[in-house]
């Protein structure tokens, strides 16, 4: 079968001709069609400290992804052979307390889909039964390649109630804009959004923003006075990672506010915890999905009009994934799709 490989330990990623995986009991085998382009598999083609420390070589890389199941192992209940499906690449062991206490998404000896082991941007992939999650029939192909990043949205934007609040969200990259699509959809009442990247902030506008800010050119105070936010954001949902996105995020919040932070650091930063401490905010790191509260979830939302279709933005086939990862680099895009039918 054809599989993105990371073949060698230096940047870059080589479409190969490799063995299709076998599936033992309780597992299902997966015919891909579409898969997307996360920020991991970038940070992999780019062979970056990240992922020189993390990525054992070779590995078929990638992690999102929507096909039908092909066959299935030994006692698999619930599932049928032609289900379409997508699925949670967080593989959990089942025994620690974390997992026997059903929090899965705690799990401590974790292992993940096209990280640390083989993945999905194959034609073939391999699942256990556990992880397979059926796709329903009004989710569209698209949408349903894009279910796992749209899962961290929906996890980090459900943390804390947003109906009726203020929201401030730094990071317009396709999360944010997820994001900030769901905020509006379940009644947030501004959601402002800040990035440096004007695709991006265009994107949260076509999401729903109430206001988009290029912090390189805009200041933040004027907006939320124009806004009438005097006492500042209810809810942060920081996407970036950026010390300075977080600080100002910081500076922003009403008293008593709540953030979530999703946006992972490329290195230490540096905080100025006095409004941690002062204004008494609640602060809550966001890592994957619930599972599967998550995914029933966000399903539930794109049957109620919840609309991620502008998030997607480039449709390539599956043998031009060199172009596909130039335009994840340079940044101008949403999620990019590879069709691999």
């Amino acid at each position: 079968m054809r599989a993105l490989v990371k073949a060698k330990p230096e940047p870059g990623l080589w479409l190969e001709e490799v063995e299709r995986p076998t599936f033992h009991d309780r597992e299902v085998l997966i015919r891909v069609h579409k898969t997307s382009i996360c920020g991991t598999d970038l940070h992999i083609h780019r062979w970056d400290p990240w992922a020189r420390e993390s990525i054992p070589v070779p590995l078929v890389v990638g992690h999102e992804f929507m096909g039908e199941i092909a066959e299935i192992g030994a006692d698999v209940i619930g599932l049928a052979v032609g289900q379409r499906v997508s699925g949670e690449g967080h593989i959990t062991c089942g025994h620690c307390r974390n997992c026997r206490a059903g929090r899965r998404e705690f799990c401590h000896n974790h292992i993940s889909v096209g990280v640390t082991r083989p993945g999905a941007f194959a034609d073939y992939v391999v699942l256990p039964a556990e992880n397979v999650f059926v796709v329903p029939d009004h989710i569209d192909d698209d949408t349903a390649a894009v279910l796992d990043p749209l899962g961290n949205a929906t996890h980090t934007a459900l943390r804390y109630d947003v109906v009726g609040e203020d929201v401030l969200i730094t990071g317009a990259g396709p999360i944010g804009a997820m994001a900030t699509a769901i905020v509006r959809h379940i009644g947030a009442r501004h959601v402002v959004v800040t990035d440096v990247n004007r695709f991006r902030l265009d994107m949260a506008a076509a999401a729903g923003a109430t206001r988009v800010i290029d912090v390189s050119q805009e200041d933040l105070d004027p907006v939320m006075a124009e806004l009438g936010m005097t006492e500042g954001f209810d809810i942060g949902l920081e996407m970036s990672g950026a010390e300075s996105a977080v600080n100002q995020m910081l500076d922003a919040m009403n008293h008593g506010a709540r953030i979530a932070l999703l946006g992972i650091p490329s290195g230490p930063i540096t905080l100025d915890v006095n409004d941690v401490i002062f204004k008494g905010l609640e602060v809550q790191g966001i890592y994957g999905r619930r599972i599967f509260e998550t995914w029933y979830k966000m399903s539930a939302m794109l049957q109620s009009g919840l609309d991620i279709g502008s998030i997607i933005t480039h449709r390539l086939p599956a043998d031009r994934f060199g172009d596909a990862f130039e335009i994840v680099d340079d940044g101008r895009c949403g999620k990019v799709i590879l069709d691999w039918i």
